[in-house]
């Protein structure tokens, strides 16, 4: 009897670590997306607030340094696609960098997409 209950429990434990892991791995993915469209959000306000600044106002170095804590953010999830052949990592750093409202309408839809809508601008 101890022969057939040993190789059931140790396929239960197996089993139970599996799908744990997964749930973990599944909670990690949901914090670093919520993560990102928090820091998403918070440079838009940056930039929206230093747009009435002149470009050599602080509030233009601000907007700078919001966009590194984005892009930090945005690392682990850069290969996820936002549409149009872009990755996440592409489309971030077109809408930062490069004023680019298509890029930002889908890194902004990409929050949208994975349940942050609230976050972004």
């Amino acid at each position: 009897m101890l022969k057939a209950i040993v190789p059931v429990l140790a396929l239960v434990a197996v089993t139970a670590g599996c799908s744990s892991s997964k749930g973990e791995d599944e909670q990690q993915l949901t914090a670093q997306r919520e993560n990102y469209c928090t820091q998403l959000g918070a440079w838009q306000k940056a930039r929206n607030a230093a747009g009435t600044d002149t470009p050599e106002s602080s509030g233009y170095d601000q907007v700078g340094a919001v966009a590194q804590v984005a892009f930090l953010a945005m690392r682990p999830l850069r290969d996820e696609t936002v549409g149009g052949g872009r990755t996440l990592a592409e489309a971030t750093v077109a809408a930062m960098n490069n004023s680019d409202s298509e890029a930002e309408g889908r890194v902004v839809q990409y929050c949208d997409d994975v349940g942050f809508e609230t976050l972004t601008r």
